[in-house]
């Protein structure tokens, strides 16, 4: 069974390379997902991150671990050009995870939803990014967005 370090070093290296299939690989069949945005379980999480890679554009993605008493936890930095906008972003998060059967069950990632906001959406973002109007409205946007990218790609 490979130890948790490994499995998060596998899912982050896919990840620089945009590779969707192997992060799937790396969760638990009943893993969860949460960040600012989703709240997801399972097969849903695959399709997040499949759905992100392939609308990634200038992507980069860097990442180390931070380790203390046998917790550990992922600071990772994503730069890319925002979809819905083509504004850069420069998001830094922090991720928390637990592990099942050698794979990830839970993940959390947390980050700045205002900073966020600022760099995507531009004006909007920054008058309104620390509201929770425009959080939910991000929100029902990503998970609609997430929707039709999975009945687009069902097979």
């Amino acid at each position: 069974m490979p130890d948790n370090k490994q499995v998060l070093t596998t899912f982050y290296e896919a990840f620089q390379k945009l590779d969707f299939q192997t992060m799937a690989s790396c969760y638990h069949k009943d893993a969860e997902f949460r960040d600012e945005v989703f709240d997801l379980k399972g097969e849903e999480i695959n399709a997040m991150w499949h759905m992100l890679c392939k609308k990634a554009t200038s992507f980069n993605l860097t990442f180390s671990f931070e380790e203390s008493n046998s917790h550990l936890t992922v600071t990772w930095q994503a730069n890319y050009l925002f979809s819905q906008t083509g504004r850069p972003v420069e998001n830094k998060i922090t991720a928390n995870f637990e592990f099942k059967d050698g794979k990830i069950i839970k993940h959390r990632d947390s980050f700045d939803f205002w900073r966020w906001s600022r760099q995507a959406l531009g004006l909007p973002g920054y008058l309104m990014g620390w509201s929770p109007f425009l959080r939910t409205k991000v929100r029902k946007m990503a998970n609609q967005n997430l929707t039709k990218f999975i009945k687009a790609n069902q097979n």
